[in-house]
């Protein structure tokens, strides 16, 4: 079904109590992925672009996230299919020398995901009882692997999704009580603008929004519900309602995202405040929340790390346990290996890191520069009939994948361009 079709099936559907009801019996991976939207990453990205550059930068918010639900989609698209995650199917289908670079590189970029996940949760722990941000980090990685390894997160995750879902929402909330030119920020929104040294924050934002890990996440949890194994018709409704969940999901993430800029700009632009530092992300609660801001922006910011290093460490783990074509199981040695090979690297980098604030902004920026590899592999993946047989991408898809691919390379090349002049 081309995207066209989907997006005119989405607003066409019938909103009987029997549809909606089948809707949210197949709403989740997309909402899981969302919630990585509010994590310590993405708080210093759009708190950069916000103080910095006010509005200016909120373009790359909405480019982001439209490239957002076309490779998510296409991602979880390969999972229902296949019955396989992009990790098992890049070994399937590439030579093993490809096949190392796209996926130790992923690893790489799942490692950087967690470094700033791992330090936002110590900088929370900071917050909260000044203890310094190595031992902070030590102690968050210690917490993160006893919850993986006794698969016992699962018993929290509502509580934590809940909560920092919440913060996510009370950003949106407080937009409406503070001063906002809407009409600056519509133009925002659709002006590509590249203004003076702005390469770094501008590729940090795309990196914070659609982030590598997240494209082997997202069709690791599509593929663990083994849709392909049942009929056909079956296979064309997850299809339908994947896009939907994908669809809805990453607009809400849009919105949040874009939220944290706007509440940036009016509290650091508009009053010429330089950030250095996460804890400032405070003061943009206390609209809403006044002198409790500082206390609940912590507990947030601390669930946010403890939940986003979770879901980095699946990651690393799924990509790990591809490369010997087996699914990712928490009980198993090769996803155990990939979990620390990715969570104890990034703690031993955060010791080496001088400012914290500026670990974040280039940790999510190296993202970007991976993210090409990961995009041209699921384009291949998804556009082979070998692979996918008659779910194949249609040429009008192949056609926007290939672009989101090309405009990614070229603001990488941008940015490698910007850190020589």
């Amino acid at each position: 079904m081309r995207m066209k079709d989907k997006l005119k099936s989405f607003f066409k559907q019938d909103v009987s109590e029997h549809k909606a009801a089948a809707l949210l019996k197949y709403l989740g991976p997309g909402l899981l992925v969302t919630v990585g939207f509010i994590d310590p990453g993405n708080w210093a990205s759009n708190i950069a672009a916000g103080s910095q550059y006010g509005y200016t930068l909120l373009w790359m918010v909405t480019l982001s996230t439209f490239m957002l639900i076309v490779l998510q989609h296409n991602a979880a698209h390969l999972g229902i299919v296949t019955g396989k995650c992009l990790s098992e199917a890049t070994t399937e289908h590439f030579r093993p020398w490809l096949r190392n670079i796209v996926l130790f590189s992923s690893i790489a970029a799942a490692v950087s995901t967690a470094l700033a996940e791992i330090l936002g949760a110590a900088i929370a722990l900071n917050m909260l009882f000044h203890l310094p941000l190595k031992i902070g980090s030590v102690l968050v990685l210690a917490v993160v692997l006893v919850l993986q390894f006794t698969n016992s997160y699962k018993k929290i995750e509502k509580i934590i999704i809940g909560f920092v879902s919440l913060i996510g929402l009370s950003f949106l909330f407080e937009i409406c009580l503070i001063h906002t030119n809407w009409g600056a920020a519509a133009a925002g929104w659709v002006t590509p603008a590249f203004p003076n040294g702005g390469m770094l924050v501008i590729m940090s934002v795309l990196g914070a929004v659609v982030m590598p890990h997240n494209l082997f996440l997202h069709s690791e949890i599509i593929q663990s519900r083994q849709w392909n194994l049942q009929d056909e018709t079956v296979i064309k409704k997850q299809l339908k309602f994947e896009f939907t969940d994908t669809l809805v999901s990453m607009l809400i993430g849009w919105a949040i995202n874009s939220a944290m800029i706007l509440m940036a700009a009016a509290t650091f632009f508009a009053t010429k405040t330089p950030v250095t530092d996460l804890t400032q992300a405070e003061q943009m609660l206390k609209p809403l929340l006044g002198n409790a801001a500082s206390i609940v922006f912590a507990i947030a910011l601390l669930f946010a790390g403890l939940s986003s290093s979770i879901t980095a460490g699946m990651a690393g783990g799924s990509i790990f346990a591809g490369i010997f074509c087996e699914p990712y199981d928490i009980k198993d040695k090769h996803s155990k290996l990939g979990v620390l090979l990715t969570m104890i690297p990034a703690t031993l980098i955060i010791f080496l890191i001088q400012s914290p604030f500026q670990g974040l902004i280039y940790s999510q920026m190296l993202l970007s520069v991976q993210l090409p590899i990961t995009i041209f592999t699921l384009v291949y993946l998804t556009s082979s009939k070998k692979v996918m047989g008659k779910y194949a991408n249609s040429k009008a898809g192949k056609l926007i994948l290939w672009a989101i691919g090309i405009v990614v390379t070229t603001l990488n090349i941008a940015l490698l361009i910007s850190l020589f002049q």
